[in-house]
């Protein structure tokens, strides 16, 4: 039987990020070399696939913008033709630090029953990230209903700095929210059986652009998403299989 190196790919959904995603995908290149990049360019107006390429990602282009969601779902259904072991999300704004993927591939590497590692800006030695007042209140919110619903904690359920394995890659290129994803995901993983950890990892404020939940828009943010979770707590999910779970061993080196 031929030994072949798990293999490990990074998600990067962009939206006009033509400001900072030559240097997201420049820097996975440099810090977590084992990772091949996708961007996943959401509709954009501005030259983001074509930046992208440049610094040598795969590109898929969106005929036009699904959002987030759609975005990182179509990255999992690459994942999941290709055959990747691992898949990570990535944001395409230059707030997360490629070189934590190390911490997240290490934890899951620590517990092979662990289907996601969520890189937390809010478990850190002093609360760590400040998010606004607005946006840390909805934060606040969610992560206490998600860790009563859940029975474990939660801190940060709106990160955008995931790891997935295949069990996961394969539950959400088949089922994967798409308005504001990250929070409902976690509920996802619940109602599926799927176990998730945190880690502490270290963020930035975005390098360019603008975050489509500006102050005006928490509120309605805060409401759709609670409305979305008591959908996700009513709805009837089949729940995926759990295959045995694949050992992270040396990773292969990214040729994205």
């Amino acid at each position: 039987m031929d030994f072949r190196p798990d293999s490990f790919l990074a998600i990067v959904p962009a939206y006009n990020e033509a400001g900072s995603v030559a240097g997201v995908v420049e820097s996975l290149r440099v810090e977590a070399p084992e990772f091949d990049v996708v961007v996943i360019d959401d509709g954009s107006t501005d030259d983001t696939a074509a930046r992208a390429a440049a610094a040598g990602a795969a590109v898929i282009r969106l005929p036009f913008n699904l959002g987030i969601g759609g975005a990182v779902q179509a990255g999992f259904l690459y994942a999941q033709a290709h055959g990747y072991d691992y898949a990570a999300q990535v944001d395409g704004d230059g707030q997360h630090e490629p070189a934590e993927l190390a911490s997240l591939v290490e934890a899951m590497r620590a517990d092979p029953s662990i289907d996601v590692v969520c890189g937390s800006r809010f478990v850190a030695p002093g609360g760590g990230y400040r998010a606004p007042l607005s946006r840390r209140t909805g934060i606040q919110l969610f992560a206490l209903a998600l860790s009563a619903i859940s029975r474990q904690r939660v801190t940060d359920p709106t990160s955008g700095f995931r790891l997935y394995n295949r069990r996961a890659i394969r539950l959400f290129a088949g089922d994967y929210p798409h308005d504001y994803p990250e929070v409902e995901a976690v509920l996802l993983l619940h109602a599926h059986r799927l176990r998730m950890i945190e880690v502490p990892v270290e963020m930035h404020h975005r390098n360019s652009g603008r975050s489509s939940i500006t102050k005006s828009r928490s509120l309605y943010y805060m409401v759709k998403v609670s409305l979305a979770l008591l959908v996700g707590l009513l709805r009837r999910r089949v729940v995926v299989e759990r295959a045995d779970p694949v050992p992270v061993t040396a990773p292969r080196r990214g040729v994205g």
